[in-house]
This record gives structure tokens, C-alpha cells and sequence, in this order.
């Protein structure tokens, strides 16, 4: 038996061959591949929606218990509970997933789960493009193994870079991670793939030297250009790139793309698997569609299907640095707090379809529609008389659709030059992309701004205000903090956070810190002005108020102002963020947020306030508040 044993071990092994081993697994390791892959996505699927569940579960919860008094003590009293410590733990992995860091200079970082999640992709690939690489002699990493093994595994992973590089893609909408977030992604995937399609190509070059010959085949050619094309587009998306020439980015971005597409299909249609190339025509082809299909609709006017000129664009020069944009939002187009919209100005771009994002700074609702009799059981805003909520415009501020741009180079210097000539600025708008942050079952929120991050923030403030209105968020107290270079930049929401906290109910206790981190002149006159704690207050001969700070500059007050709210105060200086957080989080049970937009400096001072010890999981035991961290990308790149 032993010897028939013998002799089928040798048949199966004279039936196989390199060539055949290297052929199966070439076409069996890609689909490994995205098994796992699609196994990662589904998991982080399912984490999203239970997350997503326990907030509206827990929302409710919370609704319940404040309406009993005693339930509502209990959850209020600090002490050491058992049942928090899975809480503790959660806790914990959002500080060391999203709040450590790994910092490169002043301007780029990366959290751990975004380091965590390179390195294991970068395992995972080389692992599979290596693996198994021993022929049927013993030789070790048998280039004829890996040369063409390290191209198919680089192939099969551009659906899904396509995928991730679009605004539509079916990731985000699985995963509910923004496209903005999994951007990130995308060019670490394609960083990755690179350098695996120059093993490829290296080890093409080793394996068939001399290797002039093989030029005069087509699909060789394609390769090369191809792999051309790649490196320029690996090259120009380089973040100081794209940070300081994103409109070169955009123009090279597209041009190599498409070059690099075109001729990795004729590449590896040599080799019938073009299969792997060919979805990536679709997967873009369809972005595209939608969001054609959604210009039109949004912009039906200037496309024959109606009248009507929401087209047209109002753009204004706030200051030497910021432009507000602002247009009458069409009747259909509606977006919820802290989205973006793609903004297409033909007289202002290079390109007649080239489109920006930028923050949508007005509030899709009706909260301004409420009566404008004073809140009885509010004393501190008996003094203040309302004007219409806009944002230094006629029209009111939900019925427009409004943006702070930060004027850079380009195309925002163009606008800015459109700004200051007074016309009026033909606009496509495209959206909205981006998740909202949904703030109802949160007990404490934090809103951190600095300067055209108030477009994402003060959003977010009008939403909580109108929930906590309409019986629809637990929310007991919001605090907004607005870091600003010039106190002229305070008159952008001035009325609109006036008419915001007239509106907030008793039970919602708001807290407004505007910063100014500019050099102060002598003396400003502000139709707003402060009040802290250690002012000296006057009056002079036509009866306003005079104020005389600590730096003897003199302000005078207006009491129909801003600044006239016991609730809002304005300093000369950068906010201590850590002190504020630390403070809050003391003061804070049951659920804290803490939105950002800001600079990088911003945000890492929030990371940094934010980790241990202040939220740790023994704080969280002892009954101290979970704190969940949403920064919100600023900039260009």
C-alpha cells in the first residue's frame, strides 16, 4: 500500500509545475486580497452602526431619565461604578486610536488608527505579493514568483483606490466614514501600490535582461508610460504640493490619472486581466454622472428647466484675507449642519468645471421663523433688540446659502479680486458631501473654531439650539469658542448668534469665548464689546458706555450689542484650550463632545487636552463624562 501511496505522490507532482503554481496563484492571492479587505470593511461597518445605534439609544435614555427628578440625580452623583468600565475601555480607544499621534514638523499628523491602519496594509500586501515564493526546487523567493504576482496584487487594488478618491463612493456610504476622512486612505493605498509596481517593474527588468528588445512590444510601452505618469501623480500629491499649488495638483491630478488608467488597461489587457482596470472607468464614469446629474438639478436655471437667477453669487470682501460668498440657496437643495458643497465659478476658474469645496456656513431650518417675543424667564437678554438673522445681508440667513472663504493663492485670490470689483459671480453649486455630526444625546458640547472654522461650528450651535427647542436633544449646556485674528471679523455672526441666544431655551445653558489673537490697536470702537471680569466701565457725555481694559486700550459698548450678553465674553489672547476642556470635563457627567475646526495648531492642542489623564477610564468609572472627538479637516489638503 505504502508503494501506491508512493506513486500518486509522484504523479501529483509531475502534474505540477512552476509555470502552473505561479499561474493559480497570481489569479487566487488578488481575490485573497480583497476578501480581507471587504472583511476589514465589513467590520468597521458594523462598529459604525453600533455606534450610531447606542447614540440613539442612548439619547432617548437620557430624555427619559431627566424627566425624573431622582433618576436624574443619580445620574448626575459622581462615584465608582462597575457597570462604566466597558465605557472606560471605549474611552480608551478613541484616546489612543484618534488622539495619539505621530507629529512630522508643524503641519502634518497622523493619529494612531491612521498609523495603524498603513502599517497593516502595508504587511498585508507585501505579505501576500511574497508568500509561497519557494519553487518546486527549494530555491527561496523565486523572482519568476513574485515578479508578476507583485503586478496583479498593485492591479486588483485600483477599484478600490478609484473608489476612495471619489465623493460618491460606496465606502462612505457603508462605513458612514466622510470621503474627506477616507482620502487619507486612498493616497496612502496609492503610495503603497506604487512602490509595489516598481518591484514589479524592477524585477521585470532583472528577469528579462537585456531588456531593450521587449520595447518593441505595445503593451510594454503602455506599462512604462503608465508607470511614468503614476510617479508624476505620486509626486505633485505630496502635501506641501497640494498645500501651496493646489491647482497645479488638480490639473496634473486629472491629466495623469486618466494617462495612467488608459495605459495600465492596455498593459494588462496583454494578460487578460484587464479586468482589474476597466471598473475603475465605471466606478469614476458614475461619480461623475451623479454629480452632473445633481448640477443640474441644483442649478436647473441656467440649464433651460426653469427661471430664476440663484446663480447668481454675492461675493464680499470681509477682510484682507477672508471673501464671504453668498447666493439664494434653490428651492430643492437642502443640507444639514457641518456639510460642504462644491463650489464651480466659471469667471473665476481656469477650468470651466473646476470645482472647490468649501463649508456651508447657513442654517438649513426654520429656527429664526420662531416668534420674536422675549424669553420671560431669561433676564440677560432683555437689553438686546434683535435684527433680522443673516449674516450681514438683506436676505435672511436661511434662505441663502453662505461661505467663508480664507483667500490663499489661485483661485481663492481670483475670487477675492471678483470681491473687490463688485460683480456679482456666476456660481454651480454641488452637494452636500459630508456627514453631519449628530449632537442630540450628548450632554455637554464643545464647539472649538478658528476663523473660517466658525462656517462648520456655528452651524452645528443654531442645531443644538433649535433640538434642544424642540424637545429633540438632552443637550444642557454648549459651549463656543471662537479664535479670530481681527475683532472686525466678529460683525460675520454677530446678529446671527444674538438671535441664536435669544431663541435658546432656559433649560440650555450657552457659553460663547471669542478670542482675538491679533496685535490690538490703541483704541476700537465696537458696535459689540466684553465685559470681563476685572473691566473698569464709565459712561461719557452722549451716554454709551466706555470700557478701559487691562492694556488701556479703550472700547466702547453698545447695549444693543453682542457683547452686552452676560454669556459671551471676548479676551486678547489665544484661548487655553487645555484649561477650558479640563474644566468642562470636570464639571461634565453622562456624554461630552468636542467638535474642532481649526488650524493644526488647534487641533492638536484639543488632542492634547483631551487624552490622559483628563479623559481616561478611570475618570470615566468614576462616573466622570465620555468624550467623543470630531476634527474637522481645514485647509486645502
Amino acid at each position: 500500500m505504502d508503494t501506491y501511496m508512493a506513486r500518486d505522490v509522484l504523479a501529483s507532482r509531475s502534474s505540477v509545475t512552476d509555470k502552473t503554481l505561479r499561474s493559480t496563484r497570481n489569479k487566487l492571492y488578488p481575490l485573497q486580497a480583497w476578501y480581507c479587505i471587504g472583511l476589514f470593511i465589513f467590520i468597521i461597518a458594523v462598529f459604525q452602526s453600533i455606534s450610531f445605534f447606542h447614540s440613539k439609544f442612548a439619547g432617548r435614555r437620557k430624555t427619559f431619565n431627566d424627566s425624573d427628578p431622582e433618576l436624574a440625580s443619580v445620574h448626575r452623583r459622581r462615584s465608582f461604578s462597575w457597570r462604566r468600565i466597558p465605557l472606560g475601555l471605549v474611552n480608551a480607544y478613541r484616546v489612543i486610536s484618534f488622539r495619539w499621534t505621530l507629529e512630522f514638523g508643524k503641519t502634518y499628523t497622523l493619529n494612531m488608527a491612521e498609523v495603524f491602519v498603513t502599517i497593516a496594509y502595508i504587511i498585508f500586501l507585501f505579505l501576500w505579493a511574497f508568500i509561497n515564493t519557494t519553487d518546486l526546487e527549494g530555491h527561496a523567493f523565486d523572482i519568476t514568483y513574485w515578479s508578476n504576482r507583485s503586478g496583479m496584487l498593485a492591479a486588483s487594488q485600483f477599484p478600490l483606490i478609484t473608489a476612495l478618491g471619489t465623493k460618491n463612493n460606496i465606502v462612505s456610504l457603508i462605513t458612514g466614514i466622510s470621503y474627506d476622512k477616507l482620502n487619507y486612505v486612498h493616497r496612502m493605498m496609492s503610495r503603497v501600490v506604487f512602490t509595489l509596481l516598481w518591484v514589479h517593474g524592477g524585477s521585470e527588468v532583472v528577469r528579462n535582461a537585456p531588456f531593450q528588445p521587449y520595447f518593441a512590444e505595445q503593451w510594454l510601452v503602455w506599462g512604462v508610460v503608465s508607470m511614468i505618469a503614476f510617479s508624476i501623480l505620486c509626486i505633485v500629491s505630496l502635501r506641501p504640493v497640494r498645500a501651496q499649488a493646489y491647482e497645479l495638483f488638480f490639473y496634473v491630478h486629472f491629466s495623469m490619472v486618466l494617462t495612467f488608467l488608459i495605459g495600465a488597461y492596455y498593459h494588462t489587457k496583454q494578460f487578460t486581466v484587464a479586468y482589474w482596470i476597466y471598473p475603475c472607468f465605471v466606478i469614476w464614469g458614475l461619480d461623475r454622472l451623479i454629480r452632473f446629474i445633481r448640477l443640474v438639478m441644483f442649478n436647473h436655471s441656467y440649464f433651460g428647466f426653469g427661471s430664476g437667477s440663484t446663480m447668481d453669487a454675492t461675493a464680499e470682501l470681509l477682510s484682507d484675507d477672508f471673501v464671504r460668498l453668498r447666493f439664494h440657496r434653490p428651492s430643492h437643495f437642502h443640507w444639514t449642519p457641518g456639510q460642504t458643497a462644491y463650489l464651480i465659478m466659471p469667471s473665476v476658474s481656469r477650468l470651466p468645471f473646476e470645482a472647490h469645496p468649501f463649508t456651508i456656513a447657513s442654517f438649513n431650518s426654520k429656527l429664526f421663523d420662531a416668534p420674536k417675543e422675549q424669553n420671560p424667564t431669561s433676564e440677560k437678554y432683555t437689553q438686546i433688540s434683535i435684527a433680522e438673522g443673516s449674516l450681514g445681508s438683506s436676505a435672511p440667513f436661511w434662505k441663502e446659502l453662505v461661505f467663508f472663504i480664507n483667500v490663499r493663492e489661485g483661485f481663492t485670490a481670483r475670487l477675492k479680486d471678483a470681491a473687490l470689483k463688485g460683480d456679482k459671480v456666476k456660481v454651480f453649486v454641488d452637494g452636500p458631501y459630508g456627514p453631519s455630526p449628530n449632537l442630540s444625546s450628548y450632554d455637554t458640547s464643545v464647539l472649538i473654531a478658528g476663523g473660517s472654522g466658525v462656517s462648520y461650528t456655528l452651524p452645528v450651535l443654531l442645531d443644538i439650539i433649535e433640538r434642544v427647542r424642540n424637545g429633540q436633544s438632552s443637550c444642557s449646556r454648549v459651549v463656543f469658542i471662537w479664535s479670530i485674528r481681527s475683532v472686525d471679523h466678529i460683525h460675520w455672526i454677530d446678529e446671527v448668534l444674538i438671535r441664536a441666544l435669544r431663541l435658546a431655551p432656559p433649560s440650555l445653558s450657552i457659553s460663547i469665548h471669542i478670542h482675538v489673537t491679533g496685535a490690538p490697536s490703541t483704541i476700537e470702537t465696537l458696535p459689540q464689546s466684553y465685559s470681563p471680569k476685572d473691566e473698569k466701565r464709565a459712561r461719557d457725555d452722549s451716554g454709551s458706555d466706555i470700557m478701559e481694559l487691562q492694556d488701556g486700550k479703550v472700547v466702547e459698548i453698545n447695549n444693543d450689542s453682542l457683547f452686552a450678553i452676560e454669556s459671551v465674553k471676548l479676551a486678547h489672547e489665544r484661548p487655553d484650550l487645555w484649561a477650558i476642556l479640563r474644566d468642562e470635563v470636570k464639571a461634565t457627567t453622562g456624554r461630552m463632545s468636542v467638535s474642532v475646526c481649526g488650524s493644526q495648531s488647534i487641533a492638536r492642542s484639543v488632542r492634547g487636552a483631551l487624552r490622559f489623564p483628563v479623559s481616561s477610564p478611570l475618570s470615566v468609572a468614576n462616573g466622570g463624562p465620555s468624550v467623543t472627538l470630531h476634527i474637522e479637516s481645514f485647509g486645502y489638503a
